[in-house]
């Protein structure tokens, strides 16, 4: 089953359940989805709609600061909630210390060792972590080694 089918089989659940956060977020995740297809006039494959919730976790995680700053703790607990229900959607992410090893492992084949090469073992690891790790969580690791 592709993930276009899960995501529809849990706003069903979520609809039957009366769950209005994951209802809401399954709603505007599948809404971004026809978006595209319509745009692409094709069919999206899982990567493309993992591509999709990635950027809906990182929306609302851009948010969270402003929230904070205006002492909206509702909003800030709303996002978090949205956010758990896209993480579910993800693939199984990468521990720090996997990341680290793909990373390392990239800087050794590249022969890395300035930040100027920075660019060079980002486009490395990207294919590889691609939904797996959040980019700035490996930009910043990426980063620290290269300083290191």
């Amino acid at each position: 089953m592709d993930l276009a089918q899960i995501l529809e089989q849990d706003m069903i659940k979520a609809l039957k359940e009366k769950d209005e956060v994951k209802l809401s977020t399954v709603r505007l995740v599948r809404s971004q989805i026809k978006n595209v297809e319509i745009d692409k006039k094709a069919k999206l494959s899982d990567e493309d709609i993992i591509g999709i919730v990635q950027k809906q976790i990182k929306q609302r995680r851009d948010v969270i600061p402003d929230f904070e700053r205006v002492s909206r703790q509702d909003l800030i607990d709303a996002a978090k909630k949205e956010i758990a229900v896209l993480e579910g959607y993800l693939p199984p992410q990468l521990t720090a210390e996997d990341l680290k090893k793909i990373i390392e492992k990239a800087i050794t084949e590249l022969g890395a060792t300035t930040i100027k090469d920075m660019g060079k073992v980002m486009g490395k690891i990207a294919p590889e972590i691609k939904g797996k790790a959040d980019g700035k969580v490996a930009s910043d690791l990426v980063k620290s080694l290269l300083l290191g």
